[in-house]
């Protein structure tokens, strides 16, 4: 390459996923303590590793661990003193630079860290205490400053050398007097504004590209450093990364994935190889494409909020497939193919995935190709639902499956008056012929919910989104106490009930609703249960970690909080996680967990729906999906 200064081959010691390790968080006061994580899914040796700042050479440290485990934190404390207006370089045991983070006075007090998404996201000065050895998201502020918002979105090393922002903020940004340097440590940084194209301001939503003055090549980096000197975002590829793009996927968020072709000053296609010696591994969204059929028409998402502090990252791995064909669901009634709600495997078979569509279907799933497609012994095209009767469209949010091998499906209210809310919960059984299918049983709880009655279709789809089955069996072995009669809960009490209780999510107000399902029709009301959050999109009950799974979309920035008995004996909040970064961040209305038979190598199955099939919008390969798949610990 002609002009171009390549980075420094890395050395034959330099261990496979190296660029997988970035420091997360570091601070300049009192111990000068340093925190990697690794964003890749498989462990890295750090034996023989070396730090330096702006006054030291590279120098050797004591980290808490020799190797940094998949999606796993190693904390040390510099070998020399860290200070304002400072940085920290980490190279491999054969000299080849990691990563680097510069900070300006204060800026690193009480700590800089990366904030959004652990190893990902942008680098913050954190307003809480330290989070050293654990998950960055407490520590963060509850919104990103506007220039955090501004991503390297993509690098291209093919001879044009070539770097792509990305503002994802809703104000413009100023970076005229911005920095970026390459991991050569004897090149100086660079002005964006003199780089050609001159840039000197990127729009909200906007990108701005620019060729890099420094040459970039094979195992090599991209810093880039706000006007104050501190980092904002960086990247790091290893050999086969970056030519000819290595690309943020998600679009502006997640980690880097090599891709097949370059889409400077566009959204990233996340359609490439997802391989080798791409840059930040870890998640990759790959599989699907192909183009919208019929009256297909994703909807895009709405009411984003930011995730609450004191979540917890994504315990599984991060690598997420896309799991159903393009436009797999649209109905007579639902032509535009959204709306796919709850999701519940079979505990029986659990081979077999049940999806509700709000406009009154049910779909029951098989693997093919690794994909959930409709059985076609069942139905290949899903079964209508009616309510009681045979009358109305339930608007079917959540479904469950109970110890009788039942579906049990919840409505907010009949799409045919659907500014009148009906909270119900409707029993099918799924052996029953035909292409329709009515309840054996429904329970009718919407009086209990006047706030929903206001003539307002908004308010009246605002009920029941989702509904788990919980057998008596846990409730007692755990202690709950039942609050009708005070004392530990006693099945016999309930002779009607069958052998567990169900427990409804109300989208309201995240708030979940126990109930005992009567033979006779009626149900007997164990009070509500609050998970802590603003919503609520979906329930299940987890034997594999003993828990409610209580989900809200991207309302409370894409959660699951798990519920346990606590010691008073009533069921609280436990642990809640995000999902993995590289998911979309849409209404995400279903979420399943496979049993733990189904457990290969510490890992099962995890299930998405969106809502709205809008993935990461026009153009990207999940756009017109609503399956997700990826995987949660045993």
């Amino acid at each position: 390459m002609t002009g171009v200064v390549a980075a420094q081959p890395a050395a034959a010691a330099d261990p496979a996923g190296y660029q997988n390790i970035r420091i997360n968080e570091v601070t300049s006061s009192n111990s000068d303590t340093v925190e990697l994580y690794n964003t890749g899914s498989s462990a890295v040796s750090i034996s023989g590793w070396k730090v330096s700042d702006d006054s030291f050479s590279p120098q050797s440290f004591s980290p808490s661990a020799g190797t940094v485990p998949a999606h796993g934190f190693v904390t040390f404390d510099s070998p020399k003193g860290l200070g304002d207006s400072d940085k920290l370089v980490l190279y491999t045991s054969g000299g080849t630079v990691v990563d680097r983070v510069d900070w300006a006075t204060g800026k690193a007090k009480p700590a800089m860290a990366r904030c959004g998404g652990d190893g990902t996201g942008a680098w913050v000065t954190t307003t809480a205490a330290t989070t050293f050895g654990a998950a960055n998201a407490p520590g963060c502020p509850a919104s990103l400053p506007a220039a955090s918002q501004v991503r390297i979105n993509e690098v291209t090393s093919d001879g044009a050398d070539t770097v792509e922002l990305y503002n994802g903020g809703s104000s413009a940004v100023s970076i005229g007097s911005w920095k970026y340097v390459d991991n050569d440590t004897s090149h100086s940084p660079a002005s964006v504004s003199s780089s050609s194209p001159s840039t000197t301001s990127i729009p909200a939503g906007g990108y701005a590209t620019f060729a890099s003055a420094l040459g970039l090549g094979d195992n090599d980096s991209v810093f880039l450093i706000d006007s104050n000197g501190t980092t904002v975002d960086s990247v790091t590829w290893a050999a086969g990364g970056a030519r000819p793009s290595d690309e943020r996927c998600a679009n502006g968020s997640g980690t880097f994935r090599t891709s097949a072709s370059a889409t400077l000053g566009g959204a990233n296609s996340c359609s490439g190889s997802g391989g080798g010696g791409g840059g930040t591994g870890g998640g990759q969204l790959l599989g699907g494409g192909g183009s919208l059929t019929g009256g297909c028409s994703p909807e895009a998402p709405t009411g984003t909020a930011s995730t609450p502090a004191g979540t917890s990252a994504w315990p599984g791995g991060l690598d997420v497939t896309i799991a159903d064909n393009v436009c797999a669901f649209t109905t007579s009634t639902g032509p535009e193919g959204r709306d796919v709600s709850g999701l519940a495997f079979d505990p029986a078979n659990p081979s077999v995935l049940w999806a509700a569509k709000n406009k009154n279907w049910l779909f029951k799933l098989v693997k093919s190709n690794g994909k959930w497609v409709p059985d076609a012994s069942w139905s290949a095209t899903g079964k209508q639902i009616r309510f009681l009767g045979g009358s109305g469209e339930p608007d079917s949010e959540g479904l469950t499956v109970g110890a009788n091998g039942h579906l049990y499906v919840t409505s907010e209210r009949d799409n045919t008056k659907n500014t009148v809310p009906k909270d119900t919960i409707m029993e099918f059984d799924p052996a029953a012929t035909g292409s329709t299918l009515t309840p054996v049983h429904q329970w009718d709880m919407t009086s209990q919910f006047p706030q929903l009655d206001t003539g307002s279709k908004d308010d009246a789809n605002l009920g029941f989104e989702g509904v788990a089955y919980v057998p008596d069996s846990w409730l007692t072995a755990n202690g709950w106490t039942d609050p009708l009669t005070g004392a530990a809960y006693n099945p016999a009490n309930y002779p009607l009930h069958g052998s567990g209780l169900f427990f409804a999510g109300l989208e309201w107000d995240g708030t979940l609703h126990a109930y005992g399902l009567n033979s006779d029709g009626t149900f007997t009301t164990f009070g509500t249960i609050s998970t802590g959050k603003a919503s609520v999109v979906d329930v299940t009950f987890d034997a594999g970690t003993q828990r409610i799974v209580a989900t809200c979309d991207n309302a409370c920035g894409e959660t699951h909080t798990f519920l346990k008995v606590g010691a008073a004996g009533a069921i609280v909040p436990d642990v809640t996680y995000t999902n993995p970064a590289v998911m979309p961040v849409d209404n995400l209305e279903g979420f399943a967990l496979a049993p733990t038979s189904t457990c290969v190598n510490g890992s099962r199955e995890a299930v998405w729906s969106d809502d709205g099939i809008y993935g990461f919008g026009s153009g990207s390969s999940s756009y017109g999906h609503a399956l997700y798949s990826g995987t949660f610990p045993c």
